[in-house]
């Protein structure tokens, strides 16, 4: 093993680390200008697949075939990974007729897949190949082939998998988002497959799931005085409360922020009446609009709370931005 030295060359590293940033990026453009016909036969075969897309690849083109069966199966095109050596000893029993199998090679000759693609197109399953060698056997045996050769890796010795790898990632990107879109997937259809993330939170929580009702909510009637409804705010810990009519119509809402303008005003908190000094027509939500959207609502009128009401303005509901937080749909 060479040893290792007692320092580096500054430079020297940041220009390499150019040299493979440039390398790899304009080993992904070029791509652009060989798509064709065959990417559209290959997005045909993915959408006419009655059963699943499989993906295989060895090394470091197994590394990129494991991340597009992940991809396609995120976004609506149920997939899965299959390693080669693993499949000739058992895990072709996977593979139905109805599948479209997708093997990944940068040199169109790896054994391993040569090996089973006979065995797959016996089955009767259709075949995509990724290569980077158009005239490879894995390209010959292939009902459709992907062109992603490069001219150079951008490892310095030309021989680690680098700008073929980026390549590869790249064009198995494009094909699995032309599937979807073709597909019609939504953002709604993503979140539905991720619903511990992020966006999943935001596309699949409704207000009708976070918020206050029954005991927890907050309201008076619009006849009590300030001191009442202060009570009111005190037990319910929301911050503010909702004032309504004696048919649970929403009247106004009186916050904290409103309480300490009216102390400015007035002494008499019990003598002076809450529909004199409430915010009337307050911000409202329905309990079927998506939960991010009472974020939005709120951060576009500066508010903290929001009132949730029905098709006949009556009061069912009531959030802040803390049950939004407490939700992470913020």
């Amino acid at each position: 093993m060479t040893a290792q030295p007692s320092h580096i060359d500054s430079g020297r590293v940041l220009e390499l680390a150019r040299q493979v940033i440039e390398t790899e990026a304009a080993a992904v453009c070029a791509l652009a200008g060989r798509v064709n016909q065959d990417f559209v036969n290959a997005v045909e075969l993915l959408l006419g697949c009655s059963g699943k897309a499989v993906v295989s690849g060895m090394g470091k083109s197994g590394h990129i075939a494991r991340k597009l069966a992940a991809t396609l199966a995120s976004t609506g095109t149920p997939a899965f990974f299959v390693h080669p050596a693993e499949a000739g000893h058992g895990d072709l029993g996977m593979i139905s007729v109805h599948d479209v199998v997708i093997v990944l090679s940068n040199s169109g000759e790896t054994e391993e897949l040569l090996n089973i693609v006979p065995r797959v197109k016996r089955i009767g399953a259709h075949l995509i190949a990724i290569t980077g060698r158009p005239a490879s056997n894995l390209s010959k045996l292939a009902d459709v082939h992907l062109d992603a050769r490069v001219e150079k890796e951008a490892c310095p010795l030309n021989l680690a998998p680098t700008a073929s790898t980026a390549a590869t990632l790249a064009l198995g990107d494009a094909l699995a988002v032309a599937v979807f879109d073709a597909r019609g997937f939504s953002a709604e259809d993503f979140a539905r497959s991720h619903p511990g993330g992020a966006l999943g939170r935001r596309l699949l929580i409704y207000v009708h799931d976070v918020m206050r009702t029954g005991a927890q909510l907050p309201r008076v009637n619009q006849r009590v005085t300030v001191f009442e409804a202060l009570f009111e705010m005190t037990d319910k810990r929301l911050g503010m409360t909702a004032i309504v009519d004696d048919a649970g119509r929403i009247q106004g809402i009186f916050t904290d922020g409103d309480l300490r303008r009216t102390l400015e005003k007035h002494s008499d908190l019990k003598r002076l009446l809450i529909r004199d000094v409430m915010v009337r027509n307050p911000h409202t939500i329905r309990a079927d609009q998506l939960a991010v959207e009472a974020v939005e609502q709120m951060e576009r009128y500066r508010i903290n709370q929001l009132l949730v009401e029905d098709e006949r303005g009556t009061l069912i509901g009531a959030l802040n931005m803390h049950d939004l937080f407490n939700a992470k749909v913020v």
